[in-house]
């Protein structure tokens, strides 16, 4: 059996829209959203009748028929930490998303205006492997400091995807593998799969691991906190340092892997420095994830936007290539992912998690 699919993935200033039959791409649609039509609105659960009527008024406009859909899936947001998987928007999970219980964030929309559709043309809704997602086990939540556990926030339902989509290539069960899998994006996040469970990752928000092209990665802490109690800058000022202006943004005024290495293949030498110490980290963070899987990794695989980039590639396979093999996919297809978490659920080839 063949299922239509409507795919909902919200951004703050953007709702991206695919029709899928089965895992065929039939449609899709960035509706983009001025800061003006915003405005009007002081928190983000307060858009879904907004957004819900640009979905629906672009979808007649495709002369597509929503009651010929069979499902509804949305992006996930800031939820209470949970497993991977795929789950039922049920009215506590919508309950969470409506009250941000981990923060406001234009991801929160996704479930609810899945549910909202889904419940007009009486088909099931779902959202999938969210930022969220928290496989760690026990003594990867240890900071050091009890006050201060490690989260887990990271780019979960690409990172998800990209070792189901190895796993399913090579012939195997995503289940049988240890995989660590590098997400190099806006953010970085590196994750240790054990036996289908990211369970050990760097937070890739605001927390530690590599500098990204807008993150600042794990900075030293003490210098960190001298600066926070400086009295030159405000928190809020001190987060945008970590989160948004830090990173590549802070070395060169771009947060385009592109500029970077265009600045680098000009002899830049500045930019090189920025280019080698960026390799350097993702690097540590790879060896650092092959010790909890205590050596054991199957592969290890590269997603995310930067690793179209060849040279990022050749260079992180270089330092790395001793611990396993790399596979590469390039760029993220987060729509499909989570088409492909729906029809998983429909075929019966995944049980629905219970939030």
């Amino acid at each position: 059996m063949s299922y239509k699919i409507l795919v909902i993935n919200p951004g703050s200033t953007s709702t991206k829209i695919g029709v899928f039959e089965d895992e065929t791409l039939l449609f899709e649609e960035t509706l983009r959203h001025t800061t003006e039509e915003l405005a009007g609105y002081n928190l983000i659960v307060e858009q879904k009748d907004f957004r819900r009527k640009v979905i629906l008024d672009v979808l007649a406009e495709k002369n597509f028929d929503i009651n010929t859909l069979d499902v509804c899936v949305g992006r996930g947001g800031m939820l209470k930490p949970i497993p991977g998987g795929t789950y039922p928007v049920s009215d506590e999970l919508l309950e969470d998303l409506k009250i941000g219980v981990q923060g406001q964030h234009a991801s929160n929309l996704g479930g609810i205006l899945a549910k909202e559709i889904g419940d007009q043309v009486g088909v099931p809704s779902f959202i999938a492997d969210p930022t969220v997602v928290d496989e760690l086990m026990p003594s990867s939540r240890l900071s050091g400091m009890p006050d201060i556990p490690r989260r887990s926030v990271f780019h979960a339902l690409n990172q998800k995807a990209v070792a189901r989509r190895y796993a399913k290539e090579t012939g195997k069960k995503y289940e049988e593998l240890n995989l660590i899998v590098v997400h190099m994006g806006g953010g970085v996040s590196v994750g240790a799969h054990l036996k289908g469970k990211v369970v050990d990752v760097y937070n890739a928000l605001d927390g530690d691991g590599a500098f990204s092209p807008e993150r600042a990665g794990g900075v030293p802490t003490g210098d960190l906190v001298k600066m926070c109690f400086s009295g030159e800058y405000t928190q809020q000022e001190v987060m945008k340092k970590i989160l948004g202006n830090g990173g590549f943004n802070a070395y060169i005024g771009s947060n385009d892997a592109r500029d970077l290495e265009k600045m680098v293949n000009e002899g830049d030498e500045h930019a090189k420095l920025v280019q080698d110490a960026f390799y350097q980290q993702v690097a540590k963070d790879i060896g650092a994830m092959a010790t909890v899987l205590r050596g054991e990794v199957d592969q290890i695989i590269l997603t995310g936007g930067i690793s179209y980039s060849k040279h990022t590639c050749e260079e992180l396979e270089k330092r790395a290539g001793f611990i396993a093999p790399f596979t590469i996919y390039p760029g993220e297809d987060e729509l499909l992912a989570l088409a492909q978490s729906a029809i998983r659920v429909m075929n019966g080839e995944e049980e629905p998690k219970q939030y």
